[in-house]
Formats: C-alpha cells, structure tokens, sequence
C-alpha cells in the first residue's frame, strides 16, 4: 500500500468524520464518561501530579481511588493540550488537541487493515477492506472529536498487528513490530488481553507448522513482546506496587506472564526449530504448561470476568445499564433489533474465512484472521464491548469476497444474480446496516430511531451540561453526592470530590451512593454525614435515579422526587426547578 492511497482514504475517512459529527457538536469531549473522566485525569498529570500516581483524589470515599487506565494515553493528550496552549488559551488548547487526537488515530487504523487486506488478497482487495474500514470508522464514535478514551487506539494496535502477521514473507521484522504492539495493547487496557493472547497462540503455532522457515519471526515476536512489556511496566509502575497483582490493568501479573510467555517463544523457536513436527509440538506443550503452572500460581482470579466480584446492588443498578457489558443473551433480551450491528458481520467473515480455507484459497492467512475474529467474537458474546473487534477485523475476509464478487459480476454484467450477490454481501457487510435493519423492527432500537427523528420531541435540558453544574462549582468546594453519570462531569467543572463515578474500582462510593438514594431519608443522613457529604446534586431525569427510586418508594430520592425534602437538606437558591437540584448539607 503506498503513503498516496493511505493518505487519500485518511483524508476522505477524517473528512467525513468531520462532517458527521462536528455539525451536531455541543461539547469539545465526547458523550462518554470515560472521554470526561479521561480529561480530568490529563489536567491533573498537567498541573503536576506524579505520573507513577493514577490515583484520581477526587474520586470515591476519601483517600481517592487509584485509576486503572494507562499513562501511555494520558501523555499525547497531555503533551498536545501543551502545545496548543502555547497558541491559545486553556480551554480552546483543550478543543483543539481533543479534536486532533482522536481523528488522527484513523491513520493508523487506516493503514493496519488497508495493508492486511492488500497481504490477504492483493489490491482490490486492498481497496475494498478501507472501503469498508473507512465506513467502520466514520459511523464509530470513538474517532470523533472529543473521543479521547483508548479504544481507539486499541483498535488501531489490533489492526496493525494484523498487517504484520499477514507479512506473505513471515519476515522477523514484522513480528517483531506485532510483538512491540502486542506488548503495548497489554499495558494500555486489560480489554484486549484475550486478542493478544490468540496473536500468541496464532505465531506459536505457525512456528510448529513451519518449523525453520519460521524461526526468526516467532524468535522476533517472543523477544520484542518480552521487551516492550518490561519496559511499558517499568516506566509506568510505581515501585511500591511492583508485587500487586490486578486484572483490569498493567501490574506484576500480566508483566510477569507476557514477559515469561515471550521468553519461553523465544527459547523454543530458537532452540527447537530444527526438530520435527512432533518435537516441536512437544517443546511448545512443555513451554505452554510451564505458562499455564504460573497463571494459576501468579494470577489465577484473572482468568474471571473481574466484573463478576460486584456487589449486586451495583449490578443491578449500574451494570445492568451499561451496554457495552451486556452479554449477547441479555442484550437480545433488552433490543433484539440492535443484535444483528454487534454480531452479523463478524459471524458472516468467519464463514468467509471456513470457505475460503476450505477451498485453500489464501489458507494460511484466513486462519490467521479466523483465530482473530473468534476470539473478538467469543469475547462479544460475553460483553458487547468485544464487538467493535470483530466488526473491524470482519472488513478483512468481507473485503476479498466483495472485491471477488465485483470481479466476477464486471465479467457477466448480465448475470443478475452475481450483481445481487455482490450488493447483498457489501450491505451485510456493514453493521449500520444490521443497526439501521434493527431500527425498523418494533422495539427499543425503533424507539430511539423515532424519537431521533422527530422533530416535536422536546429537548430536555442535561443535568451534566455546564452550564446546568455551574450553580454546583459557585459552592464552597466539598463532597458531592449524586448519581454515578453525574460524577465526571462534576469533577470536570467543579473542585469538587464526588462520592461516585461509573468506574468499578470505586465500589466503596459507589455503594455509599446507592444507599444513600435507597434509604429512608432519616437513614439515608446518616450515610450522608459519614462520608462526609456537603452537598448532594439530585437530577430527576436521571434513569439510576428513577430506578433506585422506584426499587425503594419510601427512599430518599423518591422523597426529592415527590418534592419532600428532609430537613437535614437546604436548597441551593436558584436551583429548586432546574434540571440539576442542589442541596446543602445543613449542620448537625
């Protein structure tokens, strides 16, 4: 693929998410939580926290709660906000490098699945995979603007690893590249950890079916993923924290592993290499037990959904609503409409990749993407939030196939059911097409689809707009207390310290909260005043609200929502009919 063809896609994909999305814009971050929440921890890393510290101060019962994101996304942000900021003011500096970020990550994306697809199937397939990508791409909303959590650029490491496992040439520099971003996949989020572990699988594996001829690749690979994640826990690690163990980030756990799962590679396939088929297996098996023996030994509560240790009470007031952690049965439960965007597309190029296979067409390298897609898959089918892996990855057999369906439908333009074929595989191939599919069957997805295009529906206003919390930062700075989707934006324009934020590691304030809005309001002042709370934000709209309400009719927000207000409680002048009500504490 050459720097032309990647620039003309990057700038006809940002252009497009440009246009898409900046018309709509009301705010310079995303609609995300953690797109908010991501910002608040850059300012700190800003003002002069210490990069080892991810602890977020302002977060949870007192003494904070440690973050489980990774540095390596907080610095280009940090280091582009300082930049701009030697042009314009803070807050434009802010807008701009929340702009440039995420859109310049469809670069990469851009050139990892163009560069595969031209290794799987040449150059109409090329074209046909950024084709597809581009559409991924410009109907995803972690490449807008504002959109700086790392899912992005998650996205962007799988997709360039899956160019360089591709290499027609199993070239050792190209598995290395994929073993150096392996390694960074790892130390950025824990969610891409079981992809990563198909990558190894996948190179192991070649190297026993090789043998020699795949020596220095698996060598290459094993070394360069040792390395990079030596370095990536080093350099982002504090010392006090070397010997903890923890499943949803970068720790001693997933350091030792991928350090001793690199090694044992590179020891087998250099020393191994020259044996045959059986000895070789022989050699991976006795290093693959070795690995095994240290999971257990080193790590073994990570091999469970680290969102399985919840306290009900959080998921079934917050985790059931978050839909990126919905399983595929419970999501069918909830929009049957929307399944068909999450999993259709997927499903259709592992059976891409079972024919193609089947008739040895590119074998090798379906398998490759194969293994890929069933992980991504498999891990979709337990939370949604795998999806947008196999959604990608999917462009890559169903790029071959459209582009062989073109080819075959220009050479008999009059056989019709060659042209349908082609238009129906190019449609099934895109998930806003299942979404937009989904949205016409009765249902939620339908539901939203309606209210979105009505042009009568009344604009609530939001409880987290600035303008809705700045009443909140004009108070004396405190402890809030208020619904989990309120906790980010507070913490953005306020000094102040919320009680709860939708992030698992702060289950204590989190917990607090729920009880505070489930208890009757006499006991609900006595989990206030324990944990310290100033000033309680209440938004009616607000779904958590209205749930914890309903679950518990004689709780204290289905007093505030009756208009009782406890005496305990003095409104804040002005915000008695807003969207966002504010109450003082009063003192004992």
């Amino acid at each position: 693929m050459t720097l032309q063809v990647l620039a003309l896609y990057a700038l006809v994909a940002i252009s497009l998410v440009l246009v898409v999305s900046l018309p709509f814009a009301t705010d310079y971050v995303g609609a995300d939580n953690d797109d908010t929440m991501r910002l608040v921890v850059v300012r700190d890393l800003l003002a002069g926290q210490s990069w080892f510290d991810t602890t977020q101060y302002r977060l949870g019962l007192a003494g904070g709660t440690l973050m489980h994101w990774s540095r390596f996304i907080d610095l280009p942000i940090a280091n582009l906000i300082s930049f701009f900021s030697l042009f314009t003011d803070a807050r434009h500096a802010e807008a701009i490098a929340l702009a440039v970020w995420p859109t310049s990550l469809v670069v990469p994306v851009l050139y990892g699945m163009g560069l595969a697809g031209y290794r799987l199937g040449g150059k109409a397939a090329m074209h046909a995979t950024l084709v597809l990508t581009t559409v991924f791409v410009v109907a995803l909303n972690r490449f807008q603007p504002g959109a700086i959590d790392h899912h992005n650029v998650q996205l962007a490491l799988i997709a360039c690893i899956s160019a360089m496992l591709l290499d027609p040439g199993r070239r050792a520099r190209d598995h290395a590249v994929a073993g150096l971003l392996a390694g960074l996949a790892i130390a950025i989020g824990a969610e891409t950890t079981p992809l990563i572990g198909a990558v190894c699988l996948v190179v192991a594996l070649r190297w026993v079916w090789h043998g020699e001829a795949f020596r220095e690749a698996a060598a290459a690979f094993g070394l360069s993923l040792a390395l990079t994640i030596t370095v990536a826990f080093f350099a982002t690690v504090a010392s006090a924290r070397y010997t903890q163990v923890t499943c949803d980030s970068l720790s001693y756990g997933f350091y030792a592993l991928a350090t001793l799962g690199g090694g044992v590679l590179f020891l087998v396939a250099s020393l191994a290499s020259g044996r045959s088929f059986g000895g070789r297996l022989a050699a991976l098996a006795g290093g693959g037990a070795i690995l095994a023996a240290s999971v257990l030994i080193i790590a073994p509560g990570c091999l469970a959904n680290p969102l399985d240790t919840l306290d009900p009470l959080l998921k079934t007031f917050w985790l059931s609503g978050v839909i990126e952690a919905q399983s595929a049965v419970a999501q069918f439960r909830l929009d049957p409409g929307s399944v068909g965007s999450f999993y259709a597309p997927g499903l259709l190029a592992m059976l891409v990749c079972l024919w193609r296979i089947r008739r040895r067409e590119a074998a090798e390298g379906h398998l490759v993407v194969l293994s890929l897609l069933a992980v991504a898959f498999a891990v979709s089918l337990i939370q949604i939030r795998g999806a947008i892996f196999s959604n990608m990855l999917s462009a890559l057999p169903l790029g071959l196939a459209i582009a062989d369906l073109r080819k075959a439908s220009n050479a008999a333009p009059k056989n019709l059911k060659l042209g349908l074929a082609f238009i129906a595989m190019t449609l099934a191939s895109v998930p806003a097409s299942w979404a937009l599919a989904g949205a016409l069957l009765p249902g939620r997805s339908q539901d939203t689809l309606r209210a979105g295009l009505s042009s009568t529906a009344a604009e609530r206003p939001s409880c987290t707009a600035e303008a809705s919390i700045a009443p909140l930062a004009a108070e004396p700075v405190g402890v809030v207390a208020g619904a989990s989707n309120l906790g980010s934006p507070i913490l953005r324009y306020t000094g102040h310290r919320v009680l709860s934020a939708p992030y698992h590691r702060n289950q204590g304030g989190m917990l607090t909260e729920l009880h505070i809005g489930l208890s009757n309001p006499h006991q609900a002042e006595a989990f206030l005043r324990g944990a310290h709370v100033t000033l309680l934000a209440f938004c009616g709209a607000d779904t958590q609200t209205r749930d914890i309400a309903e679950a518990e009719p004689g709780g204290l927000y289905a007093d505030l929502l009756k208009g009782r207000v406890p005496a305990y409680l003095e409104p804040v002048a002005g915000t008695e009919n807003a969207a966002l009500q504010l109450y003082r504490m009063r003192p004992e």
